[in-house]
Formats: C-alpha cells, structure tokens, sequence
C-alpha cells in the first residue's frame, strides 16, 4: 500500500514531505516609529500607534482547549503550552473536556464570548466542531488546531503536530527489525490495536504503520491470527485502556489459548499498549511479544525498563509547544505563522497550513538520553 493509495483511503492529499524538527522561528517585527517626527510627543505617538496595531506578546488573551485529564499525555501538553504562553506574557484560559465533545463545544463557545482572541484547539472529535469553528471565524479570531486535524471547517488558519505518519512508518520499522522480517521465515503472529475512530490522526498512525508492514502480511511472514486487521475493527474508541484491554483478553482466550505464541502487537499509543500488556499479564504465559506504543507515558516507560514493551514514540510536547508559542505571536503580531508543509492535510474545506514537528522511538536503550537527560523525567519519576 503506497502512500498515495492511504491518501485515498484518508481522503487527504499525502505527498512527500520536508521533514524539520520543532523550533522556534522568527516573527514578524513591530513597525518601526515615524521616522520623520521631529519631536518627542510626536514619536511618543507614533510608537503607541504601532503597538496598538501590532500587539506585543502579553497584549492577548490565548484559549488552549485540551480533550482531557484522563490521559497523560494531555495534561502535559496543557502544562506546557499555558506555562509557555504565559512566559510569553499572554494571558491563558486552559479548558479540559473530559473527553466530551458537547463539553468541549461549550468551552470554545465560552473562549469565543469571553472575549479570547486566539484560540488552540485539541479536539476530541474533529469532525464536531464545525459550527463552533464557524462561530470563531465570525468573531475573527483564528484557530490552530494542535495535534489533531479539525475537519470539515474552513475557519481553521493553521496545524501544529508531530508527524503523524511518520509515527506509524517508525512503530512498522521498528518491528521489521525487531522480528529481523527481511531475513527470517517467519510466520510470526500478530495482533493490532489503533485509536479513537473520531481522531484523524489514528488513520495516519494506522496507516503508517500498515503501508510497513502490509507487504510482510502479504507474504505470510506476518499472521494476524484473529483476522481483525481493517481499521474499523482495531480501533479504540477514545484510545480507552480498558476497552483495549478487554479486547486483547477476548484474542487470547479465542485465539491463542491453545498455546499459540503472539510474537508482536502493533499498538498506536501507550494507552492501547497498556491495556494490551495488563491483558498479557493477566491471562499469557508466553514469551513476552513486541509491543509498540506512543507518548512515552511513564506507566509504560516503565514497562519498557522491565521489557513488557519495546518501544514508545516520543513526541516533546515541549517543543510541540514552543512551536504553538511561535506561531501564536507571529498571529498576535499580524504576520504568518511559520510552517513547513502545505500539502499533506487536507481537512475536506481545504489544505490547512502546518508545521510538523519529527517524531522519535524511545526504547531500552535510550530512554534515559532522551527522557531524563532532557529533563522531561526524572529518575525518581520512573521507579
């Protein structure tokens, strides 16, 4: 499966992209004083004339919309974006929905009525917002949606994320080396476990990976045993580790109770990972499969020390954050947002402008540089 085939599949324009890491980039400056005024009270006026109409950091109240508190990874995202605002000098209104789309609709609502005058949005559906993003444009206030796509809506001005189907390609590389696929007979038994059906960027994740590892189950190198392996069949909805875990507990009573050994489990995040290994913990007296996960949380860093997982993609939300701040002033300031590709994610009202950010695995073996030297962990974090 090519990358142009997922496109179809996702109904987004995937073409080769430049991949860049998260950084800060430069923004528009402030307009210069009058340069002719030949007088103090006539350059005093000149230079507050110009702030007035191009705000400076701290001149704006920013809403950031996160989905929820139930998962790690979100609140760490909502810690780093509203300390970094408001190291800025803006001010935050920070709003978590309890994974309730209509909860998070009224929040936007609320930002939009209080007088916000930008707002961040991680959406929980982002196919249900389109009347609360028509409302934003109406009032002109522009719209970054973070990390996931809004669909369907032309009010969206620009997408901050990792790259998403990268994250897929890297979890599917990691078990082609993993399992040594190009060079062992096989077959090896697999299982997979994608996200929430409502979170565009599960199709990219489980797309990623497949467009891997398609050619491996092609051949019989790779036997997804139960036979669930279209997307709508392993997903998860609202990325729930119990829903996750009940799955994998129904695969292995119905599937590998016989002994069979499960060799791998393609999981898209930590979440599902989890679920997935406190099944295994539960119920499995094989050796230990391949296990892929997302988000580095610390239950399932853990996991990765003791090796009950393989691997986690880590995304710095730090630097996901940074870049969100840089865009951010660039539109406080009246200028455009920096981004890096302007082709990939179409929302079905148009191509959104967006900056990717460079996902990177995390296992055993360097956990330690890229969590704790980095200072996102301590060790004390991980006993």
């Amino acid at each position: 499966m090519k990358r142009k085939l997922l496109s179809t599949v996702l109904s987004v324009a995937m073409v080769a992209t430049m991949l860049v890491g998260c950084g800060s980039k430069a923004t528009t400056d402030a307009p210069a004083a009058d340069a002719t005024a030949t007088t103090e009270a006539a350059a005093t006026t000149d230079d507050a004339a110009a702030a007035t109409e191009t705000p400076a950091a701290g001149g704006g109240k920013i809403g950031v919309a996160m989905p929820t508190k139930d998962l790690q990874r979100w609140n760490q995202d909502g810690t780093n974006m509203e300390a970094q605002l408001k190291e800025a000098g803006y001010e935050v209104d920070l709003q978590y929905a309890s994974n309730d789309v209509q909860t998070q609709v009224s929040q936007i609502e609320n930002m939009i009525n209080n007088g916000d005058q930008l707002l961040v949005v991680a959406s929980i559906d982002g196919s249900s917002l389109g009347d609360v993003m028509a409302q934003a444009k109406e009032a002109g206030i522009p719209v970054i949606a973070y990390d996931r796509l809004i669909m369907n809506s032309d009010a969206v001005s620009y997408y901050a994320t990792f790259d998403n189907y990268m994250v897929g390609t890297k979890q599917g590389e990691y078990i082609v080396k993993a399992l040594d696929l190009d060079n062992a007979a096989g077959p090896f038994n697999m299982e997979i476990f994608t996200g929430d059906p409502g979170d565009n960027n599960a199709n990219f994740f489980y797309g990623g990976a497949m467009d891997v590892l398609q050619k491996y189950i092609d051949e019989g190198k790779l036997v997804v045993k139960s036979g669930q392996v279209d997307f709508a069949t392993v997903a998860t909805a609202n990325w729930d580790t119990a829903t996750a875990q009940s799955r994998m507990d129904n695969i292995l009573a119905s599937y590998y109770a016989d002994g069979s050994k499960l060799d791998v489990v393609l999981c898209s995040n930590d979440s599902t990972a989890l679920g997935v290994e406190n099944s295994l913990e539960a119920s499995y007296t094989g050796d230990w499969p391949v296990i892929t996960g997302q988000d580095c949380d610390i239950a399932n860093t853990k996991n990765m020390i003791a090796g009950k997982q393989s691997m986690s993609i880590f995304k710095d939300t730090r630097e996901l954050a940074t870049q969100v701040v840089s865009m951010v002033d660039a539109i406080m300031k009246g200028g455009e947002a920096p981004v890096n590709d302007t082709e990939t994610y179409d929302n079905g009202a148009g191509v959104v402008p967006s900056f990717l950010c460079e996902p990177v695995f995390a296992d055993k073996d360097n956990y330690k540089e890229l969590l704790i030297d980095s200072g996102y962990y301590t060790e004390d974090d991980l006993k």
